[in-house]
């Protein structure tokens, strides 16, 4: 295969010399781990290499690849002025990765260019590569808010690219562990990002990289990672290839994890197809779901993909219970892809003559009208999990004191502006987050004065 290896690798600004200024030091083995890297892509003597970095332009649904021929950046904005590349990009290459995402339908390509200038998750890998190797052209594409399946996929775009070319390539994956590993660094301390770190280091020393694929997504949010969907894409060019995989080195003095690593591809091994396994382990726990779910989440997920599948909505069936037909109430669907949010969209007091056409009318809302996600496809119905939240009547409270983020979900309110948060949601622990998380989606500042109400929920999930 052409991409002659891959190399997950950080991007800490002070790893630099002219940025640490000494502190450098303190990431001996990360400089010593840089070093052997540079030399061994000196010795592989690449035509390009691809940068996958999570600080240039990212879009939710768009895989942005930087456009034109001249590829410049400094690190002036840390202090370094005088550290400037002026590099090309392998237009070519660039071209070939646009037409192969194309045609296996994955947004990607060089609209929505907003800066030039090469970022730090490039140039900072890039000052160490340099200065044993430079005749080399370069690719950067950037991570995208799309799931780790997609930025798998863009993976396997990447090689079939790169063996149509015939370019000699080197892959850099470039991203920091997680950003909690010290109470005294920039970000805080959570017990998810050692846990983190210590899952990713195991994957990058065996090349278990169906591993990556079942790593929770609370798990990654927690510990505030920038890495992850480069490894994704970088697994993803080894898609149905033995790795030899090596840890050069890991550590985290300033709070940050650092980890450098290296795969290099050997013989074709037809049974490392993780996406296919992934996938068709997701479609398996989706229709055990089915068998289980309740008459609630049935009629949300029937709603769906009736209007996905038929573009109308979903009529009333007949055989519903009288606790669907009889009863009103306010409701909240929610939809997960993957273990992440595909949309939710509900109400507060009940608008329809009954419980059963609210979760009607929110499930195919949540799918098809939820501003922050593009529509749901009908490719997407079978990966789709769904909770439905029937709400209790809101009843003024007087205080943060009457609340309780695991009983309670609140509506924050000042004038006209009005933000909800549904009670006991992964990833909030605290009265003080959910009030001001709801403040938030209610575009309500934390100067203005606020009223608060609070609600049961009755959860289907």
């Amino acid at each position: 295969m052409g991409i002659l290896c891959a190399y997950a690798l950080p991007h800490p600004p002070l790893a630099v010399a002219e940025v640490g200024r000494g502190e450098e030091n303190k990431i001996s083995a990360t400089l010593s781990a840089f070093d052997k890297v540079a030399m061994e892509i000196a010795e592989l003597a690449p035509e390009t290499i691809i940068f996958i970095t999570p600080h240039n332009v990212a879009y939710s649904d768009y895989f942005h690849i930087s456009p034109g021929s001249v590829a410049k950046g400094d690190l002036s904005r840390f202090g370094a002025a005088g550290v400037s590349f002026d590099m090309e990009y392998d237009k070519a290459l660039v071209e070939e990765i646009g037409s192969i995402t194309e045609k296996n339908h994955i947004p990607a390509g060089p609209l929505g260019e907003k800066d030039a200038s090469l970022d730090h998750g490039v140039t900072v890998p890039m000052w160490f590569i340099n200065r044993r190797y430079e005749n080399y052209k370069l690719a950067r594409i950037s991570q995208s808010g799309f799931d780790a399946l997609e930025h798998y996929r863009l993976g396997q775009c990447i090689t079939e690219a790169v063996d149509t070319t015939g370019r000699k390539t080197v892959l850099v994956a470039s991203g920091d562990l997680s950003h909690k590993l010290s109470e005294t660094g920039s970000y805080g301390f959570s017990t998810e990002g050692p846990e983190f770190d210590k899952a990713i280091t195991e994957i990058f020393s065996s090349g278990d990289f169906l591993s990556l694929f079942t790593i929770p997504e609370n798990l990654k949010e927690r510990a505030a990672e920038c890495g992850y969907h480069s490894y994704m894409v970088l697994a993803g060019c080894f898609d149905r290839h033995q790795v030899e995989a090596k840890l050069f080195s890991y550590e985290g003095p300033f709070g940050v994890g650092y980890a450098i690593a290296s795969f290099s591809p050997s013989k074709p091994d037809e049974n490392r197809n993780f996406l296919e396994q992934f996938t068709e382990r997701i479609l398996s726990e989706a229709h055990e779901r089915q068998n289980t779910e309740d008459c609630y989440r049935a009629l949300a997920r029937q709603a769906l993909e009736f209007a996905v599948r038929n573009d109308s909505m979903f009529p009333l069936p007949k055989d519903l219970s009288d606790e669907l037909l009889k009863n009103k109430a306010g409701a909240f669907v929610s939809l997960h892809k993957n273990g992440r949010l595909r949309g939710c969209i509900g109400t507060i007091q009940p608008t329809q003559k009954n419980v059963a056409l609210e979760i009607i009318q929110n499930a195919v809302s949540a799918g098809l009208n939820d501003n922050r996600f593009e529509p749901v496809t009908v490719y997407e119905l079978p990966f789709l999990t769904y909770k439905v939240d029937i709400l209790s009547k809101p009843e003024s409270i007087s205080g943060v004191e009457e609340l309780d983020v695991k009983r309670y979900g609140v509506i924050v309110s000042s004038g006209y502006k009005r933000g909800l948060l549904l009670p006991n949601l992964d990833g909030i622990d605290t009265v003080e987050e959910q009030v001001a998380i709801a403040r938030k989606k209610g575009g309500i500042s934390e100067k203005e004065p606020i009223k608060l109400e609070r609600f049961e929920v009755i959860r289907h999930e």
